[in-house]
């Protein structure tokens, strides 16, 4: 994978502190990382600062997967 990825794979296996082999970008940030909804907040709240990016409420609600994350946070870099 590259290097957004890992960086992304680091931050949430620290926030929702699992192993971070377990993050995966199929695995459901609820069913499969065990996150809930004050997890998700605490989480796209540490995306954007390390990230340097904002994701808006209504788009990070949106996110089920690692996927959904992954992929929009890629779209908003530059």
């Amino acid at each position: 994978m590259d290097e957004l990825f890992e960086k992304m794979k680091k931050l949430i296996a620290d926030k929702l502190e699992i192993d971070a082999e377990k993050v995966k970008l199929e695995a459901s940030f609820r069913q499969d990382l065990g996150a809930d909804s004050l997890d998700t907040y605490e989480l796209v709240y540490a995306i954007e600062e390390e990230m340097g990016i904002t994701i808006p409420d209504e788009k990070a609600n949106e996110f089920e997967t690692v996927k959904d994350a992954y992929e929009y946070i890629k779209s908003q870099q530059k």
